[in-house]
């Protein structure tokens, strides 16, 4: 495997799959299965997951709630699909560990730097909820931040697409793949990656991200093992 230690970002947008409904099992089912697959590999993982499926920060102003409100709101989103994903896993056998940026003892453990890496080094998959406990920080930066307190080799972006376009590839036919990208370029380019706040932590720190399409079997094992399977910004 050419990464050992990994931290894949999904968003919660991606748990509603095809049915109108916050959680498609059949998408739980699907990454619970692509993610035993690396971890039975060997490959230490730990998981960053959204929740736009039920609640976005964003979407405070315009319900008339307060913006830092809103953003807890959507932390606590996270933390039902952190659970929803957990309890997956669990099904399948795999163990875990839910680690939150908030107190919320009853359901999952604080953020504890060395205990996170522990739990990786015993083989445990850890996923971290509620963000990185502040507002106004979205889940692209709580899986920059977190891969580099874990000292993750990579981030992997998993989304719909199987990587970074010229433009839109889900409006425009004409639409160009990148195998790979300096972070530079990226940013010359103006392309649409994570927010600044979560690129410029994986560019100053020298960590490596690869978007990739998290739907498409296998693709996940692919990423791991260095193939091509998505854009590399390095």
């Amino acid at each position: 495997m050419k990464y050992k230690r990994i931290v894949l970002k999904l968003s919660g947008e991606a748990l509603m799959g095809s049915k109108n409904s916050n959680i498609d099992p059949a998408v739980l089912e699907q990454y619970t299965a692509e993610i035993k697959e690396i971890r039975d590999s060997g490959v230490q993982v730990a998981i960053v997951i959204g929740g736009g499926n039920i609640f976005r920060g964003g979407q405070a102003e315009t319900l008339g709630i307060d913006r830092v409100q809103g953003d807890y709101m959507g932390m606590l989103a996270t933390v039902i699909n952190a659970m929803a994903l957990q309890s997956a896993l669990e099904r399948h056998g795999l163990y875990t560990r839910l680690m939150a940026g908030i107190k919320m003892e009853q359901v999952c453990e604080p953020f504890i730097r060395r205990r996170a890496i522990r739990h990786l080094e015993k083989g445990r998959i850890v996923i971290f909820g509620a963000g990185i406990g502040n507002p106004y920080f979205t889940t692209d930066s709580t899986a920059s931040l977190r891969a580099i307190e874990i000292q993750a080799d990579v981030v992997l972006k998993g989304t719909r697409v199987d990587g970074v376009y010229t433009k839109d590839p889900e409006k425009y036919t004409d639409a160009v793949r990148y195998t790979s990208l300096s972070f530079q370029e990226a940013y010359e380019k103006n392309l649409n990656i994570m927010d600044m706040t979560a690129f410029t932590l994986c560019q100053e720190n020298k960590l490596p991200i690869i978007v990739f399409d998290m739907n498409r079997k296998g693709n996940l094992m692919r990423v791991v093992k260095g193939e091509e399977a998505g854009t590399l910004i390095s």
